[in-house]
C-alpha cells in the first residue's frame, strides 16, 4: 500500500512520544535496522549526522567476537561520537551469547539487539536467525543468557512473523521476550519464506502491540518518512525499525526526524550533493577497513546512491569497479550536479530484491523437535568462524 505524501501530515505536538528502551529515550522514535554489510560505523556515523535515533551495527557474531576474529572486532568497533553505542549479535549458544553480552557493556555497548529474524540459508540451516522462534525453549534460554549478561543495559530482540504463514513464531517469541527480561521487541513483518518480497503485514505488528507490555518496534517497507507515521498511527507501535528504505539515502533520517518534529521534510538533495555524501561515505569505509577494501565496499554503493538519475546506468558497470576515489568522482563528474532527485527513486528497491524462497532451509529433523532446548552447532573452529563471517558480509 502506497501513502502519498499530500494525504498526511507530519506529527502533531505530543502525538507521538520518546521511544523508552530501558535506561534509554530516543526521539524521533526510528531505529536504523542492523543490516549485514551496511550498518557499519562509516554507514552509522552518516545517518546519525542526519537525524537522532538509534542506530545498530551490522549482526556480530558471538563466537566471532570471543574467539577475536579481525572483521568481526572492525564490524562491532565504535567511536566516541556514538552515543548511544548499539550492536546487535547473532549466537545460538546461549554460553557464548552471554558471555559476549558482559564483554560488550564491560567496553562500553550501551543497547544490545539480538537477531532472530534472519531468513537467509546459511544462517537457518544452521538453527540461527528465524529458526530459534521455532523452539521457545530454546529462545528463551538465549534471551536469559544475554540479559544476564548484559546487566542493566537493555537487550532488545528481532523477529520476523515467523517462518511461512503456516509457522508463525512472533507472538510466542513476543511472550518469551517479555517473561526474559527483553525491554523491547522488533518485528519484521514478513515470514522467512517472504525474504523481502511483498507487503509487510501491519496486521501483525497490531497484533503484537495488543499481545505484550513491551514497546514494539515495526519494521518492513519504511521508504519515505510519511510511511513511518502511517505505520505508528495505524499499529500503535513504539517505534519504527528503518532498513533497506536508507540504503543511498541516509537522509532519509532527516525526513523523519522532520515530520516527528511536526515539520514536512525537506526537499531531496541534488546529485551534487549526493556526490558529496558519497564522498565521505567513502572516506569513512577508507578508514575503518582501508583503502583497497573500503573502496570494495563502497562499490554497492554507488549502485544504490546513484539509482534513477539520468545516465546513471551506463555509468553502474564502471562504479562498481572503481579502486580509488579519484576514480569515482571523475565518473560520478559525467552527471550534471544540478540533477534533481528522480522520483522514481524514491521508493526504488535496492540491495536485497524482491524474490522469495520456496522453502526455508533448516537442520534435518528440525521440526521434529520444536520443544528442544539444545542449541544447534554453530562454527567454533578459527577457520569455521573465518568462513562463517565472510558468508555474511556483503550488502
Amino acid at each position: 500500500m502506497d501513502f502519498p505524501s499530500s494525504e498526511l501530515q507530519p506529527a502533531r505536538p505530543g502525538e507521538f512520544p520518546d521511544l523508552v528502551i530501558g535506561p534509554l529515550r530516543v526521539w524521533p522514535p526510528v531505529v536504523l535496522a542492523p543490516m549485514a554489510g551496511v550498518t557499519n560505523y562509516a554507514f552509522r556515523s552518516l545517518c546519525r549526522e542526519f537525524g537522532a535515533g538509534l542506530y545498530v551495527s551490522e549482526m556480530i557474531t558471538a563466537r566471532g567476537y570471543l574467539e577475536g576474529n579481525r572483521l568481526t572486532r572492525i564490524l562491532a568497533s565504535s567511536h566516541p561520537d556514538e552515543k548511544p553505542r548499539s550492536v546487535q549479535i547473532y549466537g545460538t549458544d546461549p554460553v557464548d551469547v552471554g558471555e559476549m553480552a558482559r564483554a560488550l557493556c564491560a567496553e562500553g555497548v550501551e543497547h544490545i539487539d539480538m537477531n532472530f529474524g534472519c531468513p537467509v540459508p546459511k544462517v537457518t540451516r544452521q538453527g540461527g536467525g528465524s529458526a530459534v522462534p521455532l523452539k521457545p525453549r530454546l529462545l528463551a534460554r538465549i534471551v536469559r543468557a544475554a540479559v544476564l549478561g548484559a546487566g542493566p543495559v537493555p537487550v532488545t530482540i528481532k523477529v520476523r512473523q515467523g517462518l511461512t504463514p503456516e509457522l508463525e513464531t512472533y507472538l510466542e517469541a513476543g511472550k518469551v521476550a517479555q517473561e526474559e527480561g527483553a525491554k523491547a521487541i522488533g518485528l519484521h513483518a514478513r515470514t522467512a519464506a517472504q525474504l523481502y518480497s511483498g507487503q509487510a503485514d501491519r496486521s501483525a505488528i497490531s497484533k503484537l502491540v495488543q499481545a505484550v507490555d513491551l514497546p514494539v518496534l515495526g519494521n518492513g517497507d519504511i521508504w519515505e518518512a510519511w510511511d513511518a507515521l502511517s505505520m505508528m498511527r495505524e499499529t500503535g507501535c513504539a517505534g519504527v525499525i528503518v532498513g533497506r528504505g536508507c540504503l543511498g539515502r541516509p537522509w532519509l533520517f532527516e525526513d523523519l526526524a522532520a515530520v516527528f518534529d511536526g515539520r514536512p521534510p525537506p526537499e531531496p538533495p541534488t546529485f551534487g550533493r549526493i556526490v558529496e555524501i558519497m564522498g565521505r561515505h567513502a572516506e569513512r569505509l577508507i578508514d575503518l577497513f582501508g583503502p583497497k577494501m573500503g573502496m570494495r565496499q563502497m562499490r554497492k554503493w554507488c549502485t544504490w546512491y546513484t539509482i534513477g538519475f539520468p545516465g546513471s546506468a551506463r555509468l553502474r558497470g564502471r562504479l562498481v569497479r572503481v579502486d580509488d576515489m579519484e576514480s569515482m568522482l571523475a565518473l560520478l563528474g559525467e552527471i550534471d550536479p544540478k540533477t534533481p532527485f528522480p522520483p522514481s527513486a524514491l521508493r526504488a528497491h535496492r540491495g536485497k530484491g524482491g524474490r522469495s524462497q520456496a522453502r526455508v532451509c533448516l537442520p534435518e529433523g528440525y521440526l521434529d523437535t520444536l520443544d528442544d532446548d539444545t542449541p544447534p552447532r554453530s562454527p567454533r573452529t578459527r577457520e569455521e568462524i573465518e568462513a562463517w563471517e565472510k558468508s555474511l558480509s556483503g550488502g
